[in-house]
């Protein structure tokens, strides 16, 4: 299994009218997990993109608990519980407030594309020798 940590503070721009965070933000905020969880495996998406495979998302569940304010400092547990397999990558996601409250959960299913011909792939030989030693 994969975990990665991160932290970020709400910025006013994030939160509604009601003094929430907007519940779209949190596909940034996962983005922010999801892009520290594949620096864990030794790439960044950039290097994917480079090497010719796009990653884009095909299913966003989120579910609230609680909100997040202004300047709230966020935590955002990023994992990847399952060995991927085939075309999908499945990352899952908490997001806790400072006090350690469970705020939401979600889950995040991307795919890989061919950059050239945008066609599904499935996950390249790189890729799965990085996430082999997570998953033993």
């Amino acid at each position: 299994m994969i975990k990665s940590e991160s932290k970020l503070r709400v910025r006013y721009g994030e939160t509604d009218q009601m003094g929430y965070v907007y519940y779209g933000v949190y596909a940034q905020y996962y983005e922010v997990g999801r892009v520290d969880a594949m620096r864990q495996l030794g790439f960044s998406y950039k290097d994917v993109e480079a090497k010719g495979i796009l990653m884009p998302v095909v299913e966003f569940i989120v579910n609230y608990k609680k909100p997040a304010f202004y300047d709230d400092e966020i935590t955002i547990i990023t994992y990847i519980k399952k060995k991927p397999e085939g075309l999908k990558i499945i990352f899952d996601y908490e997001c806790y407030n400072s006090q350690k409250e469970l705020l939401n959960t979600g889950k995040v299913t991307l795919v890989c594309l061919d950059k050239l011909t945008q066609k599904m792939v499935k996950l390249p030989n790189w890729f799965n020798k990085a996430l082999s030693s997570f998953f033993k």
